[in-house]
């Protein structure tokens, strides 16, 4: 059975940090691409990031990487600001292939001013 699995989402202040974590298993972690997006209450889910592609919006305060040997990807994310505020999911895409296949269950972040 695959899971992914996120963590380390909460309640932050405006300009905090907080670092996301995306357990996988079940898969061959290496051979999956993985990614992270967010929704926000009334809007769409949204792409965030992957290790090589920003969304304009976190570009300089997001930073995605991951441990192969943990099989865990990471969301670091700086300088938060309210607009943050979603529930962030990761997503795993087997290598070459376009549509993400597995999906976490979602961790709430919250971003006061």
């Amino acid at each position: 059975q695959v899971q992914l699995v996120e963590s380390g989402g909460g309640l932050v202040q405006a300009g905090g940090s907080l670092r996301l974590s995306c357990a996988a298993s079940g898969l061959t972690f290496s051979t999956y691409a993985m990614g992270w997006f967010r929704q926000a209450p009334g809007k769409e889910r949204e792409f965030v990031a992957t290790s090589t592609y920003y969304t304009d919006s976190v570009k300089g305060r997001f930073t995605v990487f991951r441990d192969n040997a943990k099989n865990t990807v990471y969301l670091q994310m700086n300088s938060l600001k309210p607009e943050d505020t979603a529930v962030y999911y990761c997503a795993a895409r087997l290598n070459g292939v376009r549509d993400y296949r597995y999906w976490g269950q979602g961790t709430q972040v919250t971003v006061a001013s």
